[in-house]
């Protein structure tokens, strides 16, 4: 529920009239001309620094500061989150016609995180998240959940909050107070993606504290579909990569009487979700020792000692040609390599080596076996070219392929059609010959 403020705007007020009352004022963003019917025909909420033609506000406004968009006739159609020096001038959170719907969050930044958050926690209790077979699961996704830069996972009562917008940044306060309102929610984790900040104007120094709570457990339990897993909140993003949640559960049904290959296999949650599958043989592969440790933990954890699975520390590239020389096979061979291409200008180079890394695989998978292959990596993703090069890496080694399955992130971590570029998990299952 909305906390009322003691004056609440009408329906009818348009933000212009809701602007002239917030203390101080509030700057205007005015577009070039044509570029408003982006966003009110979009609904785009990213406002480019090229669309901008001038800002109207003395003094100017400060990154993070709240500012209205205008199309060039200075008539607002929007207000947003402003930023000085990155190339997302203004995170758009509503448009006009939703600001007259919503007026209670036009303009209030703290109306709206508790509207936005609110939602996104019934959206995922409608999803059935969490349950009693999984508390590990994506709070808020970003644009998807119309909160640029705020991405919140949870594991069991931690919330880990990862911010990559100054924004966030400067309402923290807010957004750690909304979080801990959720139900279950008793620990929260802040955990700044320092280097993307950096490009939004903000300065770390290695002494900075990244968290209210230093005392907070390094390690928790949590549990994915029935297994269960120690998560290393110091660990890669937020500490465990909860979209592919679905995948890694459907490997499970398809892995009995297998042998299964896990490359990049982290803390091992393909190669866990195989052995519960009835997997005869299961190998996780991955070169960090850290995560390899927490992967073995799991394994105690979850009774499978006596299960033939195991894991080992070595590069991905030399185990897969050692074991091509070796002539070893497997039914089914999974890859889930690192980000490659974080940006457009690496996607070349990342091509490459995402080219070489399936190639080595398709010759470790058994004629008419399985290999699921992934890219998390934006770019390629959005370049609509994985599949290629996954048919031009069979090619090379005289494979054939076809597509079995195609999949993304799970259903906790929704997409924002006006914004595609935050789509960025492909998983392709290959059935190879």
């Amino acid at each position: 529920m909305l906390r009322m403020s003691a004056y609440p705007p009408s329906a009818a007020n348009t933000l212009q009239e809701i602007a002239s009352n917030q203390p101080g004022g509030v700057a205007k963003v005015v577009l070039k001309k044509g570029k408003a019917r982006i966003f009110s025909r979009n609904g785009s909420p990213m406002v480019y620094s090229g669309a901008v033609d001038r800002i109207i506000g003395r003094p100017p406004p400060k990154t993070g500061d709240v500012v209205l968009v205008a199309d060039g006739t200075q008539n607002p159609i929007g207000w947003g989150f402003y930023n000085s020096v990155s190339m997302f001038c203004v995170r758009l959170m509503q448009l006009h016609d939703e600001a007259s719907r919503e007026p209670l969050c036009a303009l209030n930044v703290e109306n709206l995180l508790e509207n936005r958050i609110s939602a996104a926690s019934q959206l995922r209790n409608g999803l059935g998240l969490p349950s009693s077979k999984t508390n590990a699961y994506r709070l808020i996704n970003s644009e998807g959940d119309r909160l640029s830069g705020l991405i919140v996972d949870v594991f069991g009562d931690l919330a880990v909050i990862a911010s990559s917008a100054a924004w966030v940044e400067k309402y923290r306060q807010q957004i750690e107070f909304c979080v801990s309102r959720i139900n279950g929610i008793k620990h929260i984790s802040w955990r700044p993606s320092v280097e993307i900040l950096k490009e939004e104007g903000l300065e770390f120094s290695s002494s900075t504290n990244t968290d209210l709570a230093p005392s907070l457990p390094k390690r928790v339990k949590v549990m994915e579909n029935g297994i269960s897993y120690m998560i290393s909140v110091d660990g890669q993003k937020t500490g465990f990569y909860t979209d592919q949640r679905e995948n890694r559960q459907f490997v499970s049904t398809i892995s009995e009487g297998c042998r299964v290959l896990d490359m990049c296999c982290y803390t091992g949650g393909f190669a866990l979700n195989a052995a519960c599958g009835g997997a005869l043989d299961v190998t996780g592969v991955d070169s960090s020792l850290p995560a390899l440790e927490v992967a073995k933990e799991n394994i105690a954890l979850n009774g499978m000692g006596s299960k033939r699975i195991s894991f080992l520390r070595q590069d991905a590239t030399e185990f897969m040609k050692d074991a091509l020389s070796k002539r070893e096979k497997w039914d089914i061979v999974i890859l889930d390599p690192p980000k490659f291409a974080p940006r457009k200008k690496v996607l070349k180079s990342a091509s490459g080596m995402y080219s070489n890394l399936n190639s080595l695989a398709m010759q470790l998978t058994k004629k008419g076996g399985l290999l699921m292959s992934c890219s998390c990596s934006g770019a390629m993703t959005q370049s609509g070219k994985f599949l290629d090069i996954l048919q031009g890496a069979a090619s090379t080694v005289g494979k054939k392929i076809t597509v079995v399955r195609k999949a993304g992130a799970a259903c906790d971590h929704p997409m924002d059609p006006s914004y595609p570029e935050g789509e960025y998990l492909s998983n392709f299952l290959l059935r190879v010959v």
